[in-house]
């Protein structure tokens, strides 16, 4: 009996021994004649898989997704900036489908850079979250002092929400950035904040080291006439205008007195008192060239220094005007350091840079730059 389950136990070892030999060599033999198809980790030919995504927001708040958003909602007051670089990027014309549209709407020029703008769903500037949730948004893009207003109630309703500021050259490479992460187009983000920063260079070369006694004193001041009544306004020290003032090397002779966190209304006693070197005079609804014709023949202006040595221009514009943190804001600072220094840039022509933004930031040809942005030009261009 003994010998019996010996015998038996040395079977049972040998068959599980072939098993071990055999069936991978047997699998071997079927994979080699095609047999039995695995197909690679690395088939170019499979689907690609999402990839994860993840931002920080001007706030400081950290995003996630799990794949790129596709349908894309610009929803706030003071959309420009936010949408007009968005249309920086290729990929704006397919994701971007709804923008909310106020006093300054957006497709005035989008239509001109990108005809399928036309399709674009347009919300007005109070729009909530009862007419985007419809929309079924991915993301929904806002500036930051929409938060409490309009972020809080979508994000309740578990729609992603991205803030961005842009009223500063940092925070819009920040926000340009996360643009470019959002549209999975990192590349572009790059070539548009080497563009900008070229600029900067060039005019920081010119007038980086100008101690403050060479440093003009000057004064902007947006013009507003609602209702036959004459408003004046200076912005305030921490937005785009104040800080490209300083760029400009001058001296921002309102930023003390303008610390809120909007404009600011000044009268001509006030203005009077600054009695700034050059004035440049903004105008978002009309041509501030003209604005500054009236100012130039009212007494009371001429009064002024800046008018009496013909230093008081109109800020330039296209569709917007370039004071703003939209795109525009690189020709704004090109122009405005021009004027404040002109034996500085001598050889600056602001129609050639003009023309090089558009074909560079919007692919614009020539012709087309001639055609369609040139004849709404504004202000004192020249």
């Amino acid at each position: 009996g003994l010998v019996k389950e010996a015998m038996e136990r040395i079977a049972q070892h040998m068959r599980a021994s072939l098993r071990t030999i055999l069936v991978p060599a047997l699998l071997l033999t079927l994979l080699a004649l095609g047999g039995c198809a695995v197909p690679p980790t690395d088939d170019p030919s499979a689907p690609e898989q999402p990839r994860k995504l993840a931002l920080v927001d001007t706030t400081g708040r950290t995003v996630e997704f799990s794949a790129a958003p596709k349908r894309i909602v610009v929803a706030c007051r003071a959309v420009l900036p936010v949408v007009n670089t968005m249309y920086l990027f290729p990929e704006a014309a397919e994701r971007v489908v709804a923008v909310t549209s106020g006093n300054q709407k957006p497709g005035d020029f989008l239509t001109l850079v990108s005809p399928d703008f036309e399709g674009t769903t347009l919300m007005g500037p109070d729009a909530g979250p009862e007419q985007i949730a419809p929309l079924k948004p991915d993301l929904v893009v806002m500036r930051s002092f929409m938060n409490e207003k309009l972020g809080e109630p979508l994000k309740q309703l578990d729609i992603p929400v991205v803030y961005m500021d842009m009223e500063t050259p940092e925070h819009y490479f920040q926000d340009l950035g996360n643009i470019g992460q959002i549209f999975e187009n990192r590349t572009r983000a790059e070539e548009i904040e080497a563009f900008y920063r070229g600029r900067m260079e060039r005019i920081d070369q010119a007038v980086g080291g100008l101690n403050e006694q060479a440093k003009p004193l000057i004064l902007i001041l947006q013009y507003s006439d609602k209702g036959g009544e004459v408003a004046l306004n200076v912005p305030p020290a921490s937005w785009i205008q104040t800080v490209e003032a300083e760029m400009a090397g001058a001296v921002p002779a309102w930023a003390e007195a303008a610390q809120g966190g909007g404009w600011t209304v000044v009268n001509l006693e006030q203005i009077a008192a600054w009695d700034a070197d050059k004035v440049f005079v903004i105008d978002y609804k009309g041509d501030s060239a003209q604005v500054v014709e009236r100012l130039r023949a009212d007494p009371q202006w001429q009064a002024l220094k800046a008018v009496k040595e013909e230093e008081i221009y109109g800020f330039p514009a296209d569709v917007f005007s370039w004071d703003q943190p939209d795109p525009r804001w690189i020709l704004g600072l090109t122009w405005l350091a021009a004027r404040v220094h002109p034996d500085r840039f001598a050889d600056m022509e602001v129609g050639q840079e003009a023309a090089q933004f558009f074909q560079e930031m919007y692919g614009m040809n020539p012709a087309s730059f001639q055609q369609q942005i040139v004849p709404t030009f504004r202000g004192d261009l020249e």
